[in-house]
């Protein structure tokens, strides 16, 4: 099978009840392991590749490990292992423009450290050219507090997605998923429960795609969602 964007695979997991794990990846140890467990499992994947890593193990050799796990699914399992490759936190509209070209099916563009109508004029430009080359976009409101690659917001700069700009979000940039920030952190920062919160008066959530008032703080998926029912 040749890769895939989320977009079926994230209906299919709606349809089943399921989730769909998202591993970053910089190595061919990590990617084996990670593939090989999917095998097994006959499980859909994303493998997500952050600007770090990209610069690390080289964009050529990452897509060609890749194609390799394909491979070897179908050669010694039968198994037409559906993946998704997502570049993780984009930071500008050339390093998406450098993945899409480069055959990745799913980007980040992550500029939610600025005023929102500057995150929406180049969050609209990457969903453009993407979409003008079938992939899809992931988009991010609100800041979470933490430290990945070159990603580092401290909890006094961390800011909660407000829900009414969620739906003029989506609609003028058009991106096929959105991360959100209700409290919740990742990388290396230690998480206190207390900080995650939701608020169950809150509408506009479920009419965007992936913005979800659940405990967690990113989703990648479309709409309906089970959780705001």
């Amino acid at each position: 099978m040749a890769l895939v964007t989320s977009k079926e695979m994230f209906r299919k997991a709606y349809d089943g009840g399921y989730a769909i794990g998202a591993f970053n990846v910089n190595n061919m140890e990590i990617i084996q392991g990670i593939t090989e467990a999917a095998i097994e499992k006959r499980a859909p994947l994303i493998l997500q590749v952050s600007k770090g890593a990209r610069a690390y193990a080289k964009h050529v050799y990452l897509m060609k490990l890749i194609e390799a796990a394909i491979q070897d699914a179908e050669q010694t399992a039968g198994f037409d292992l559906p993946i998704v490759v997502h570049l993780d936190h984009g930071d500008s509209f050339e390093l998406c423009k450098s993945c899409i070209d480069g055959g990745f099916t799913s980007v980040m563009i992550d500029k939610s450290g600025l005023p929102i109508e500057e995150n929406i004029k180049i969050t609209k430009q990457v969903v453009e050219y993407a979409h003008d080359h079938g992939v899809v976009v992931e988009a991010e409101l609100g800041t979470l507090a933490g430290v990945e690659d070159e990603v580092n917001v401290s909890a006094e700069d961390s800011s909660y997605t407000r829900p009414e700009d969620v739906q003029h979000f989506v609609e003028e940039t058009g991106c096929d998923s959105l991360a959100i920030a209700i409290g919740t952190s990742h990388g290396a920062y230690k998480f206190k429960a207390e900080q995650c919160t939701r608020n169950e008066k809150s509408t506009s959530w479920t009419r965007s795609p992936s913005a979800c008032p659940a405990s967690r703080s990113c989703c990648t998926a479309l709409p309906p969602c089970r959780r705001s029912s």
